[in-house]
């Protein structure tokens, strides 16, 4: 059984910084061993939850066009643990951060989420 665990949320001004980690632990048959099944989502009140960052399967990082220069997301895989550095912080990036872990194979699709971690940026 998968098992994502977030941490590193607070509230923070406009302008400051924080750094999310996601610990993962557990096993599925579809596991990429490099992390790149990894994601971090984010929902605010009131709307959807969206994409925030991740890997694509050749190691590059990808990001929202709104998250961009601002938001910096690495991995250990030592410690199947991935973060995201997120400077600038902005009130729009107010919401809770997920960690996602999945993917579709063999037909099948898998999805694992965390249970949140809650940023709060105040103006």
């Amino acid at each position: 059984q998968v098992q994502l665990v977030e941490s590193g949320g607070g509230s923070v001004q406009a302008g400051g910084s924080l750094r999310l980690s996601c610990a993962a632990s557990g096993y599925y048959s579809c596991r990429s061993s490099d992390m790149s099944d990894m994601k971090w989502y984010r929902q605010a009140p009131g709307k959807e939850r969206e994409f925030v960052s991740g890997f694509n399967s050749d190691g590059a990082a990808r990001y929202a066009d709104s998250v961009k220069g601002r938001f910096t997301i690495s991995r250990d895989k030592a410690t199947n643990t991935m973060y995201l550095q997120m400077n600038s912080l902005k009130p729009e990036d107010t919401g809770m951060y997920y960690c996602q872990r999945g993917t579709v194979c063999a037909n099948k699709e898998y999805s694992y989420w965390g249970q949140g971690t809650q940023v709060t940026v105040s103006s």
